[in-house]
């Protein structure tokens, strides 16, 4: 076991993965330290975990909000930046080792650049960067000798999975998916589902924004994009299966027909876990599979009729270019708008398919390009929405 310790920064340390990130740096006794912490306007929260960790670092990218904080309780040894700048260039500080990309949604892809730029360790829980611009972000990795460590559970499977055979040897990667709250749903019950209905998931615990992507199947659709590029697989090369006791994460099937699976608690702690301290394996008190009691594993197809958003996914990896960031931004827009009440639950798919097909595509599109896309995406959709 190593005794150095790891510095890292958490951007998003009050969303879902941040917290549960910062659970993990609590348990390592002391391997690891949170030298940087980041949110954009939940300052409170921001504010008690400075007052935990005492990090060298807490950045409020919302100015307004940072404005309106009492910050007086905030420890001495901690300074506080504002504004998105700020994250730029925390995560570019020579202290800093790893960069936990916990920020939802394409707002983290800024940030994210900045650290694989810097040539830092990266542990990726914002699947957005890589659905918005894998190529660019795999080359920039490539380029500078930064490295990308999956936290997804799915993706942290694959990772796991792969070390089992050379790359050469992989026949295909299979991401399993729990369905979500609908998967026995008739047409005319999903009409009729509310905000929240969707956002009780029966096996994970996640934030509002990923868990109507779960309902919608939207999160599988994105994690193929992001698996193509991070893994560099070909689009036929990645399956869906529909696994709804989220025990086995993802599988990896090998030319010799050997199949390894990575098994757990639908807990996002381990693989945060399993990424922060990577190349090593750390113990933790976590909740353990009970292989004392009888233990279930129900598999099945995807049913692409069903979940319209995997063939979006589907095209967003074999077409590239602007397509990811396209169909990224517009899912944002219409999962914001659903949880508004702006939308129907059973719109949100078809939303996201008229914005993709109705873009002007550029197969080799610059990062501006593709952030000039997302804007354009995000407008149709709130045009949409108003008429």
């Amino acid at each position: 076991m190593t005794t150095s310790f790891k510095s890292i920064a958490v951007l998003g340390s009050t969303g879902s993965i941040g917290a549960s990130t910062l659970e993990v740096v609590a348990a390592s006794g002391g391997q690891l330290q949170a030298l940087a912490l980041a949110a954009r306007n939940s300052t409170q929260q921001l504010l008690e975990q400075a007052q935990r960790f005492r990090p060298r670092w807490i950045v409020a990218t919302d100015a307004e909000a940072a404005q309106r904080q009492d910050w007086s309780a905030l420890p001495r040894e901690t300074q506080l930046l504002v504004g998105p700048e700020a994250l730029l260039e925390v995560v570019a500080a020579p202290e800093i080792e790893l960069v936990v990309a916990a920020i939802v949604g394409a707002a983290g892809l800024q940030s994210t650049w900045a650290a694989l730029e810097a040539g830092k360790k990266v542990a990726l829980a914002n699947k957005e960067t890589l659905v918005m611009a894998g190529p660019l972000v795999m080359a920039l990795a490539a380029r500078t000798g930064a490295q990308i460590l999956p936290v997804d559970s799915e993706h942290s499977a694959v990772f796991q999975c792969l070390q089992a055979g050379k790359r050469a040897a992989v026949k295909r990667v299979i991401l399993t998916a729990s369905g979500g709250p609908f998967r026995n749903f008739t047409p005319e019950q999903l009409a009729r589902v509310s905000v929240e209905q969707s956002l009780e998931h029966p096996t994970w615990e996640m934030g509002p924004k990923v868990t109507i992507d779960s309902a919608t199947m939207m999160n599988k659709a994105l994690e193929i994009v992001e698996a193509r590029w991070l893994f560099d697989l070909a689009p036929e090369q990645i399956e869906v299966l529909v696994h709804p006791q989220s025990t086995v994460h993802s599988l990896v099937e090998f030319i010799d027909g050997s199949v390894m699976a990575q098994l757990g608690p639908p807990d996002m702690r381990l693989p945060i876990q399993y990424a922060l301290h990577y190349p090593e394996r750390q113990g933790a008190e976590w909740p353990r599979l009970d292989f004392t009691r009888s233990l279930r594993l129900d598999f099945e197809p995807a049913d692409f009729d069903r979940w319209p958003a995997l063939e979006l996914g589907y095209d967003a990896a074999r077409t590239g270019g602007t397509t990811g960031a396209v169909l990224n931004a517009a899912n944002e827009e219409a999962v914001r708008s659903f949880l508004a009440g702006e939308l129907d639950f059973i719109e949100i798919v078809p939303v996201c398919r008229s914005i993709v097909e109705h873009h002007t595509f550029e197969s080799q599109p610059t990062l501006e390009r593709l952030l000039e896309a997302d804007g354009w995406a995000r407008r149709e959709v709130t045009r949409w929405v108003c008429t």
